[in-house]
């Protein structure tokens, strides 16, 4: 009796085998789940916050081309206006102010122009509603100009009286026998408009919370979108500081205020300025978030389904079990290929190999869409940036002729104030049908950003693409579009290889293109201009 009731203990205390094997399976499937979801985790964290760490370096870098090309030019138009004061006695007061007047309305450069002699007397002034003519310098950019008698830029100061930040240029002039006559100079407004400004306000902040700022050689700050941070200084920001020390890079930090950032940050060489690029860290993890969340709701299902078929299987199976645990083992840990279906003897068996192999095809066509949304627009259905660049340069790579084009809407700001988002948004669609509906199913259309678009158009030289763009131009001109009125576009070509054969350069040069477009009025398409050495 004693032996009898010792074995009827130790059967209570037993596991049985399915049991065993429901527990262990169950768990298995649990841990692999959490094992794939963390995974999925670290490795989208990793790409979103590299993908932004780079498009705000390319940010920051196309604006930092952009202000030096801006300066270099202003530069160009000093020197080209000093040689025309070098015969300064052949002139009189008025065709000495309506050159200044010329000088300063053509370009819209600088906000007033003065001709300084070489004594330091103002000779004259434009605009004449300002003028100090016939009074000697002042201001100390003003003096050190007059004692350098070279190519003088100041550092940002502040006007007296009004507190607005200047700049100011100056290029010396020398008469025909090569005597110092003073020299020819033009003041650049921060806070006023000029080109400078249209350049830092056709930058606004975007969607998901990244903006830009710009700071001058000692940590003082030019343009921020925050105007009353105007003039402060931010030198003890780490970012900042390295700017100050000439590097130009990009890199997760913790701003003045606290706040986590990813920043790309770049010097202009002309001026000795800085330009960086932010986007909130906590913007990356909410996107991050919620691409888990709803991974984790595609997932839940097929897991649940697999978990009770997995319970009510494990009863009647053993060894064909074990082998489909370790399968799933393998999950999450390392690549593992969906192996082929094989009919068991067993019927219980050969359904359970089926809902492995239904739960792992669940998460490769779930990979397979984190793919696709990785390199489309949502609101389009275009290719992006990042698949775009990458195109151009396989297509470079493989040396296969393309041009370029660059749209970008007119005017597409007042769409947007007059007749809401929404509506911006279905012109934007709109836009993208007419694109692609142009163009042959072999050419790339990718939404570059906002209202600006881009066509790759392979094989064809630059008067056939032009010819595309023109196509695409009338089309949506004529075409009955959402908001009722006429929407225009002015586009911008280059051509690989006839212009560059660096992708970066043909995407720059044919921004150029557009940015004449633009300035030309609009509604029209310019080819960009061949850079000498450049062989068709």
């Amino acid at each position: 009796m004693p032996m009898l009731h010792e074995i009827k203990v130790n059967q209570r205390k037993n596991i049985s085998l399915a049991t065993l094997l429901t527990g262990l399976v169950s768990l298995s499937v649990l841990l692999n789940l959490i094992i794939l979801l963390i995974a999925s985790y670290q490795s989208s964290k990793k790409s979103l916050i590299d993908t932004t760490l780079a498009l705000n370096l390319t940010n920051a870098s196309k604006m930092s081309q952009t202000i030096d090309s801006l300066f270099k030019s202003m530069r160009s138009s000093l020197q080209y206006s000093a040689n025309t004061f070098s015969n300064i006695s052949f002139m009189n007061a008025d065709a000495i102010y309506s050159k200044l007047e010329l000088i300063r309305n053509s370009s819209n450069y600088f906000n007033s122009m003065v001709w300084v002699d070489e004594t330091g007397l103002i000779r004259d002034m434009s605009p004449g509603t300002h003028s100090s003519a016939g009074r000697y310098i002042t201001s100390e950019a003003a003096k050190t100009a007059l004692a350098l008698q070279k190519p003088y830029l100041s550092k940002p100061y502040a006007a007296s009286g009004s507190g607005n930040l200047i700049v100011f240029m100056s290029e010396p002039i020398y008469d025909m026998d090569g005597t110092y006559r003073g020299y020819i100079g033009g003041t650049i407004y921060l806070e006023e408009s000029n080109v400078l400004n249209m350049i830092f306000e056709s930058n606004p902040t975007d969607e998901i919370g990244s903006y830009f700022y710009i700071v001058e050689a000692d940590g003082r700050l030019l343009f921020h979108r925050d105007t009353n941070r105007i003039g402060e200084d931010i030198s003890a920001n780490h970012v900042v500081r390295k700017l100050i020390r000439g590097q130009s890079g990009h890199e997760e930090m913790v701003n003045l205020q606290g706040e986590a950032q990813l920043a790309g940050y770049v010097l202009v060489p002309e001026n000795g300025w800085g330009v960086v690029v932010v986007s909130p860290v906590g913007v990356v993890y909410d996107q991050l978030n919620n691409h888990i969340t709803s991974v984790l709701l595609n997932m839940i299902i097929p897991f649940s389904i697999l978990l009770l078929v997995v319970i009510w299987l494990a009863r009647k199976l053993a060894k064909p079990f074990v082998a489909l645990a370790d399968l799933v083992s393998k999950i999450g840990k390392e690549k593992v290929e969906v192996p082929e279906m094989k009919h068991h003897w067993n019927r219980e068996a050969d359904l359970l190999s089926k809902s492995i192999r239904y739960a792992l095809s669940d998460i490769k066509k779930q990979t397979d869409q984190l793919t696709h949304d990785a390199t489309t627009d949502p609101l389009t259905g275009l290719t992006n940036r990042r698949t775009l660049e990458a195109i151009m340069h396989r297509w470079i790579e493989e040396s296969i002729s393309f041009s370029i084009i660059i749209m970008d809407i007119d005017r597409f700001k007042t769409i947007n104030d007059t007749y809401g988002h929404q509506a911006g948004d279905k012109v934007i669609q709109h836009f993208a049908k007419i694109i692609t509906s142009t163009v042959r199913p072999g050419d790339v259309c990718c939404r570059f950003g906002g209202e600006e678009f881009i066509a790759l158009i392979s094989h064809v030289a630059i008067d056939e693409a032009f010819f595309v763009a023109e196509r695409i131009r009338n089309r949506l001109e004529k075409s009955v579009n959402p908001i009722g009125r006429i929407i225009t576009v002015s586009q911008g070509i280059s051509h690989y290889s006839s212009h560059s054969v660096s992708a970066e350069e043909l995407v720059h040069m044919a921004d150029q293109a557009l940015y004449k477009a633009k300035q030309s009025g609009r509604n029209r398409t310019i080819i960009a201009e061949k850079k000498a050495g450049i062989i068709s």
